[in-house]
């Protein structure tokens, strides 16, 4: 009978940036070949170092995947330069999205806009992350209320599938597997059925985890964060999502129509605390590149 954990564990994939390239060979050496890395842009400045991380991702043995956020976008000839630059190294596989930016570069300001440019199957992508949103997101909520978020996700999910594009979601980080489970319910009431790559927290201290929570807004489930933070004492104590993960495992086995996939892991507090707590996980300590199977 295979380990739940393990099993959810199988597809797990990593964020990092541009800027932590140099932090690829300790990562190679920790994660099977062939792991889903995610290379974010923060900062539209760090277009060119975000295709040359694509290039050193790869050239590690993982597989890379670019963030491609809209408002960071000027055009469409940039971004079929940008896409076939990414393409130009295999790369097959990448995560649209709105970006955070307040005001947009140029036309863009929507995943939805660049998946409907065609860019992307002409230049030989065939898989699209979108992002996911279980706890709301404060930037169009405030403005259009929830029910915004749940049009634009079946349009999106339209749109990709119009375009031949397969498509899954991948979430902001957040503490608690609950609300997972109940926007996942919704979605798949609501005919909505990609399957879902829930963020998690890599083990950071409660101050690391606060600060990263007011800036991401990632919704309720930081206000556990919030409320450890307000304890001095507490403040430098490392939390690690042992919790999260069971849950997410517990939800991946016996609730499958949810199709929770696989957990998406952010390096809070670094590389060397995540692998340190990741690794006896994955039992890589003796066959650190033969256990894990990737399964997106």
């Amino acid at each position: 009978m295979p380990d739940p954990l393990q099993d959810f564990l199988a597809g797990l994939s990593l964020e990092i940036t541009a800027r932590q390239a140099d932090k690829l060979p300790l990562i190679a050496a920790r994660l099977a070949p062939g792991t889903k890395v995610f290379i974010a842009l923060i900062d539209p400045a760090d277009a060119p170092g975000q295709i040359a991380a694509a290039r050193a991702v790869a050239a590690n043995g993982l597989d890379p995947v670019p963030h491609m956020p809209a408002r960071f976008i000027k055009d469409t000839n940039d971004l079929s330069e940008r896409v076939a630059r990414f393409a130009e190294s295999g790369i097959t596989h990448m995560l649209v999205l709105g970006g955070g930016a307040p005001e947009p570069l140029g036309k863009f300001d929507a995943a939805i806009q660049l998946v409907e440019t065609g860019v992307f199957e002409r230049n030989g992508i065939t898989r699209i992350g979108l992002a996911g949103h279980p706890e709301g997101n404060p930037d169009i909520t405030r403005k259009h209320g929830e029910a915004m978020l749940l049009r634009a996700l079946k349009e999106k999910q339209a749109c990709v599938r119009a375009h031949g594009l397969d498509a899954h979601l991948a979430t902001q980080f957040l503490f608690e597997a609950e609300p997972v489970a109940a926007w996942a319910a919704m979605l798949r009431a609501e005919g909505i059925d990609m399957p879902i790559h829930v963020g998690v927290p890599g083990p950071a201290t409660i101050k690391t985890l606060a600060k990263y929570a007011v800036m991401c807004g990632v919704g309720n489930s930081a206000r556990f964060i919030r409320r450890q933070a307000l304890n001095v004492s507490k403040l430098l104590t490392v939390s690690a999502p042992d919790d999260l993960l069971d849950g997410l495992a517990k939800l991946h086995k016996e609730r499958p129509e949810l199709r929770i996939a696989a957990p998406h892991f952010y390096p809070c507090g670094g590389f060397d605390k995540l692998f340190d707590w990741l690794s006896p996980k994955l039992m890589l300590a003796e066959e650190p590149r033969t256990v894990i199977r990737v399964n997106f």
